[in-house]
């Protein structure tokens, strides 16, 4: 995580370096308050701001996962003072930086690094976004299994201003360098000096660790479960590669939720901000799927349209049109909503799909037996109490109105239901199961339901 340092602070330093002085209005700010007031300003007013901090200062900034403009900043500044930047970065962090300069200019930087550095950005560059390779930073401690707590205390004081974080001292095998344990830090600081340091993982299982290409949200849940400040990513051999660290788990939580939330309202997830999109890329975002909900939709229009004569003889069926149809889509909706988070959390598993089935089976008659008779006694209150005349067949009317909601209502839980686990078995995102599409679908069916129950009980009569 960034230092928490103060502009006034390097003000004094400046000075005597000769430095331009810190801009007026960031002096006494917080790093995150500069972030929030830079991520406000065109981009040619924060290259002068970022130009015109001390090197430290920059880094902190620049290192700050709110900061939006990292990228941009660091391409148009000039080479040298580019690369000065990075290579005080976190590693993980200039890697998300570097990562998003386009070409040239991502190569002229790379090469302008030192050979370390450039290195490691080079091995988190290879992993897939979202993948613990991508997350982790190469800056970590670690000390040989032979070494006492005094020798690994000493080490850390040498190391500590080159790593991004002393949560825990990972101990490795001195020979194959493997490994072997994990010691918190404040196990170090309280144990006795002398003692060996694997002595202070004695009967603790095996350390938690990840791969590189484990998702996001594994790791995530690695660091949730396990009440934990980083896990080490190791290869097939047991080499540590690198930490994932807690807030870049959080980070990455947060970016996850955001897109879930964003395809689940039926649209593509956004790349940036809101405030960052240009309307073109709103618009393409958000009309392909508008699109197909609309397409869909019209199937509801066809689907009416087959029972034109049906409605012109009960006419008073098209009241309860919008609410048959929108609690079915809620119902359904709702479901959705419940089954993709419990597989984002692992609660539930593909092959669990037929469990789900039995639980939101009565579930859905329930709702619906509730919705029903809400229905019922709506239809009766307004006969009975004179605000509208639905006819002599109300009775028939508001039974086949409270049928239609069990039906319906059942119909849009399983849909919604079923839908993420069948998305999931073809290798789709579950969250793609959105709200809207799963209302439109329900309607589409839900019309037939709908009139065909309508018809089983006012046959005869007003049919």
């Amino acid at each position: 995580m960034p230092p928490q340092n103060r502009p006034d602070q390097a003000v004094a330093a400046n000075a005597k370096r000769g430095e331009a002085p810190i801009p007026h209005e960031l002096k006494n700010q917080h790093v995150a308050d500069i972030v929030d007031y830079l991520n406000t300003q065109p981009l040619e007013s924060v290259v002068n701001t970022i130009s015109r901090l001390p090197e430290s200062w920059a880094v902190d900034v620049l290192d700050y996962p709110a900061f939006e403009e990292a990228s941009s900043v660091i391409e148009v500044l000039p080479l040298e003072k580019a690369a000065a930047l990075l290579e005080g970065m976190s590693a993980d962090r200039a890697a998300d930086v570097l990562r998003w300069i386009a070409e040239p200019h991502h190569t002229e930087i790379q090469g302008a690094l030192s050979e370390t550095t450039r290195k490691s950005l080079e091995t988190l560059l290879s992993y897939p976004v979202g993948t613990a390779g991508s997350l982790m930073t190469t800056e970590f401690v670690s000390a040989p299994a032979n070494w006492t707590v005094q020798q690994t205390l000493d080490h850390i004081r040498i190391v500590e201003a080159s790593r991004e974080t002393v949560y825990a001292v990972y101990v490795l095998d001195p020979a194959s360098h493997r490994l072997v344990q994990t010691v918190r830090l404040r196990q170090l600081i309280s144990a006795d000096p002398a003692a060996p340091i694997l002595s202070l993982a004695e009967g603790k299982p095996a350390p938690i660790k990840a791969t590189p290409l484990t998702s996001r949200e594994d790791v995530a849940r690695l660091i949730s479960r396990y009440d934990l400040l980083a896990v080490p990513v190791v290869d097939t051999t047991g080499h540590v590669l690198g930490i994932v660290t807690v807030d870049d788990a959080i980070d990455a939580i947060l970016q996850e939720s955001t897109e879930d939330v964003q395809k689940m309202g039926g649209m593509e997830a956004l790349d940036e901000p809101y405030m960052q999109v240009g309307f073109i890329d709103m618009f393409k975002k958000r009309a392909g799927w508008l699109g197909i909900l609309f397409l869909s939709e019209m199937f509801t229009a066809s689907a009416m349209q087959h029972y034109a004569d049906e409605l012109q003889q009960a006419i008073v069926l098209a009241l309860f049109i919008p609410l048959v149809m929108s609690s079915g889509g809620n119902s359904g909706s709702q479901a959705t909503s419940l089954i993709i988070r419990a597989l984002a959390l692992h609660e539930v598993r593909v092959k669990d799909w037929f469990r789900v089935a039995v639980r939101e089976l009565p579930a859905g008659i329930a709702l619906g037996v509730f919705l029903g008779a809400i229905g019922i006694v709506r239809i009766a209150s307004w006969q009975l109490l004179g605000i509208y005349d639905y006819g002599e067949h109300w009775v028939l009317i508001a039974c086949a109105i409270g049928a239609s909601l069990v039906g319906i209502v059942t119909f849009g839980s399983m849909v919604g239901s079923m839908l993420p686990f069948a998305l999931k078995r073809l290798g789709f995102d579950p969250a793609s199961a959105s709200a809207p599409f799963v209302a439109t679908f329900v309607d589409v069916t839900g019309i037939v339901i709908y009139f065909s129950i309508a018809y089983v009980f006012l046959k005869g009569t007003l049919l």
